[in-house]
């Protein structure tokens, strides 16, 4: 039982990157723990609690020697990687309490086409999608589409989102060429639409809804661009009214979850789907058994609840009755990322200023940053997310980019217009 020990618990979190530090920061609040712990963390974790950074956080082995060493009461992944090599599947078989997947259960985020067939089989809504795994059969079926604008994916676990969205032949078949030589891929047809990020929290039988985010998710402003992991999130979306939400409940996620238990892979942890909203109904774009980024970092500030006390009613398998307080603010996250971020992001550039952290409705969330001795450098593509709350989305929009100019590093970039749609 994770309430051992009353208030002494002692947490890991598996993870390095912006949403670990959000969920660090939400962790430590909690008046139930007394050790907090981040495999491998970053220079945002550092100062919330201890990071072990010679830890590679898909190795299992040494995650369950960590939980040995640390007396770890409690694990959380929230991350694919760990759960793609099946961490949580070791950690639980070694008695330890954990958030996350079972490595069975990650085909739901790591096949496309298991998840796409998984949807059909339970009759909720999806996309039509075509599965090759050669360039004449990519070829063949962009052909039968008469031009029409595609989206092309790796059939398998992309680690950000790997994908091409356009009419243009020659561009379709010079990305599913590549994509081609590590996995297979899907086709699927455009989709025009709001994104809704939904998470939800699961205890294998019950579930809890967190509030609704939208992610944006191109290098350039109004959707254009390359694909990126998210380039910014607002939250919640204030165009989803009480009918919508009830008909994403009723269509996607109460059966979504039945067809889990019908087919073994329930869990105690998160499923998240990505959402295209469109003419007032909703399409299943994708399934996610951890957190997104940077939808964590929006979301996350919003909830007033002890995180402890709603991983405990998981852990109880009484998620569905948590009584769960949520603010009536909202929240824009804006991301800071790095000279060639995505396809070739620069790193070891030197954070030369930060911003003075000192108001609640403003944070600051580390992502691909770490500390050599006294100084901040970055490591990766996205760097920081600063999230602002306010009463509405455009105050919440002024508080997160006040915190832009202020930070500083050689190459940094951002999109202007996150949550601009919501009140423009």
């Amino acid at each position: 039982m994770i309430n051992k020990g009353g208030y002494t618990l002692k947490i890991l979190i598996i993870g390095s990157g912006a949403k670990e530090h959000a969920l660090a920061w939400m962790f430590s609040k909690s008046r139930r723990i007394s050790g907090l712990y981040v495999a491998p963390g970053n220079a945002g974790t550092d100062a919330l609690g201890t990071n072990l950074s010679h830890i590679d956080p898909s190795d299992a082995q040494a995650i369950l020697k960590a939980c040995e060493t640390h007396q770890i009461d409690y694990v959380f992944a929230g991350t694919e990687t760990p759960l793609a090599a099946g961490v949580t599947d070791v950690v639980k078989e070694a008695g330890y309490p954990v958030f996350g997947a079972p490595k069975s259960s990650q085909r739901l985020e790591s096949d496309r086409g298991f998840a796409r067939s998984f949807m059909a089989r339970h009759d909720i809504p999806h996309n039509s999608y075509f599965i090759c795994s050669t360039l004449e059969e990519a070829e063949a079926y962009i052909d039968s589409q008469g031009g029409n604008r595609l989206v092309i994916k790796r059939n398998g676990l992309a680690t950000s989102r790997e994908m091409i969205d356009c009419k243009d032949k020659d561009c379709l078949l010079n990305f599913a060429r590549e994509q081609l030589k590590i996995d297979p891929i899907i086709i699927e047809d455009h989709l025009k639409g709001l994104p809704i990020t939904l998470t939800v929290l699961i205890d294998g039988e019950n579930y809890l809804i967190l509030p609704n985010c939208s992610e944006y998710t191109k290098s350039e402003e109004n959707e254009r661009g390359q694909p990126t992991g998210g380039m910014g999130a607002i939250c919640p979306v204030p165009i989803l009214n009480q009918a919508m939400h009830e008909s994403i409940i009723s269509r996607i996620v109460e059966p979504t979850l039945k067809g889990m238990q019908e087919e073994g892979l329930s869990y105690q942890g998160v499923l998240l789907f990505s959402l295209i909203l469109h003419d007032e109904t909703a399409t299943v774009v994708d399934y996610h058994v951890r957190f997104n980024d940077p939808a964590t970092q929006a979301l996350l500030p919003l909830i007033k609840s002890d995180f402890m006390d709603i991983l405990q009613a998981l852990h109880n398998h009484s998620i569905a009755s948590f009584p769960l307080e949520v603010s009536e603010k909202s929240s824009v996250a804006v991301v800071l990322a790095s000279s060639g971020y995505p396809s070739h992001p620069e790193a070891g550039k030197t954070v030369t200023s930060l911003p003075y952290m000192g108001k609640p409705e403003q944070m600051l969330f580390y992502g691909a940053v770490d500390r050599n001795e006294q100084v901040l450098l970055t490591t990766g593509g996205r760097c920081f997310t600063a999230v602002g709350l306010g009463t509405n989305i455009q105050e919440a929009n002024e508080r997160a980019y006040a915190l832009v100019p202020e930070i500083d590093f050689e190459g940094k970039w951002f999109r202007n217009d996150i949550g601009n749609k919501f009140f423009e």
